[in-house]
């Protein structure tokens, strides 16, 4: 039953994204509600899944060895990345729909896009579901495979461009990860998930500091879809996709996937007591606190909405890694935090901006001024999530920074109270990048020319709203009432399920 449920969220997506390319569709609007069915109802399977609570290890293929099988489990990090998937996707789906009713040849190439916009649905659950390094490993490039034709879709010179590099930075970071897995499969008892680590320390020896280079190596590997530096320079220009594309790579699916495999990869793999207080760990705590002012720094220079918004989840995605290293429990509960709040808000903002470039053609910040008065609705939603990412108390922003720098000052670490600092630093410049946006549009001085405004600007239709009012819901109920989520997270870090 178990095992029947874990394969169906995962081939789902693929066999409906199949389907689509050969039924017939009276008009785009039967169409939608078949996507949207499917989408649906792969979601549901997935909560009834996770409801089920933690499994055992479900090995499905051996390939040459005992340690070398394709394996699946569910277990307390599997229900929160997978709860936050199923959740967001069919929101996601359903804004989809209208976005590309406007992309420029959106319905040339509208079957093709949803094949692999639905097939990534089902790669990133199996990420979350895989019970091994190497079943991770799997789904881990095979979700680089299904997302480069979505950043390339468009297929004009940038689009192309921009999918090799993404291409390029994927490949070269799975070569170092799976350095880390074949080191696992030497010094480890096991691949799979334990909670502690797996290494054989007394097979480790007195090649601790080998271990530890490899573990770096790994780390920056999974890193490289969590754009952290020096390894960023893909996720921006990512950008030139779809925003469907771009929110749900910058909030759920690449980079989410990629601060997943380093949780499972410090806690589950290498384990937090043979990494904690060495040099490691000092090393990638500089490089994440590094990364968190450079992103949110780049974010306040940059003048396309949508490029701005790629750095601010560049700093962000390093609050989640800063939470990963300082290698507690509270530290782990401040990255769950920021990895779940994180994508509600992100995915909220990316879509604010994906209405205002298909209702107002606008793509830089200076082409929207006095741009709420017609589209007041879509800058109102934009400025809840702008407070947000600041981190502004009572809403679920402020939540999980709480928790990072609750955990940091507990842990001892000189260094995690220097990256509280950062957090500081970075909140400061998420003010001055976001509500810039917000008081152009709603502020544009008193000589500004309303009758400038074209006419056919406006909010957009209910399927991109709805979407929209649930995510502000989400970030004012989480932020002020954060407690039961907060104690799953508490449970999940500590090893219990």
């Amino acid at each position: 039953m178990i095992f029947g449920l874990i394969l169906a969220v995962i081939l789902l997506p693929f066999v409906g994204g199949m389907l689509l390319q050969v039924l017939k569709f009276k008009g785009g609007r039967q169409k939608q509600r078949f996507i949207f069915g499917y989408v649906l109802i792969n979601t549901m399977l997935t909560y009834a899944l996770l409801a089920q609570g933690p499994t055992d290890l479900i090995r499905v293929i051996n390939f040459a060895g005992a340690k070398l099988d394709l394996s699946f489990k569910v277990d307390g990090m599997s229900m929160v990345f997978g709860g936050l998937v199923a959740t967001l996707w069919p929101l996601a789906t359903l804004y989809s729909f209208p976005y590309m009713e406007h992309e420029q040849n959106g319905r040339i190439h509208e079957n093709m896009f949803y094949l692999f916009y639905t097939a990534t649905y089902g790669v990133t659950l199996g990420v979350a579901l895989s019970g091994n390094m190497l079943t991770l490993y799997c789904f881990y490039e095979l979700l680089t495979l299904v997302t480069v034709p979505l950043v390339m879709h468009t297929f004009t010179r940038e689009a192309v461009l921009a999918s090799r590099k993404y291409f390029y930075y994927s490949l070269g970071g799975a070569a170092f990860a799976f350095i880390g897995l074949i080191f696992l499969v030497v010094y480890g008892d096991s691949l799979a998930f334990l909670y502690g680590g797996v290494l054989n320390l007394s097979q480790v020896g007195d090649k601790k500091d080998l271990l530890l280079f490899i573990y770096v190596l790994a780390f920056l590997g999974f890193g490289v879809k969590t754009a952290i530096c020096p390894f960023n320079a893909w996720l921006p220009q990512a950008g030139v996709a779809p925003t469907p594309v771009t929110a749900l790579l910058h909030a759920v699916a690449v980079v989410k996937s990629g601060a997943f495999a380093i949780m499972r990869l410090t806690y589950y793999s290498f384990g937090t007591d043979f990494l904690q207080g060495t040099w490691a760990q000092y090393l990638l705590l500089c490089i994440v606190i590094f990364t968190i002012v450079y992103g949110c720094s780049m974010a306040v220079r940059e003048t396309h909405i949508k490029r701005r918004l790629a750095f601010s989840t560049i700093s962000n995605l390093s609050y989640i890694l800063f939470g990963v290293l300082i290698m507690t429990p509270l530290g782990l509960v401040g990255a769950l935090c920021h990895m779940v709040f994180h994508g509600v808000m992100k995915i909220c903002s990316f879509f604010c901006a994906g209405a205002i470039i298909t209702q107002a053609h606008a793509n830089y910040v200076y082409e929207i001024d006095g741009m709420a008065k017609r589209m007041p609705k879509i800058f109102a939603i934009f400025t809840v999530s702008s407070l947000a990412l600041m981190g502004v108390p009572g809403l679920c922003g402020f939540v999980s920074k709480w928790h990072l720098a609750k955990a940091a000052f507990a842990s001892d670490n000189i260094l995690a109270v220097i990256g509280v600092g950062a957090l500081l630093v970075s909140a400061l410049l998420t003010a001055i990048y976001m509500l810039s946006i917000v008081v152009r549009a709603c502020f544009p001085g008193n000589d500004f020319d309303f009758g400038k405004l074209p006419d056919n600007v406006r909010d957009p239709d209910w399927r991109m709203l709805l979407p929209l009012f649930l995510f502000v819901a989400a970030m004012a109920v989480i932020g002020v009432n954060s407690v039961p989520l907060v104690n799953f997270f508490t449970v999940v870090a500590n090893g219990w399920i």
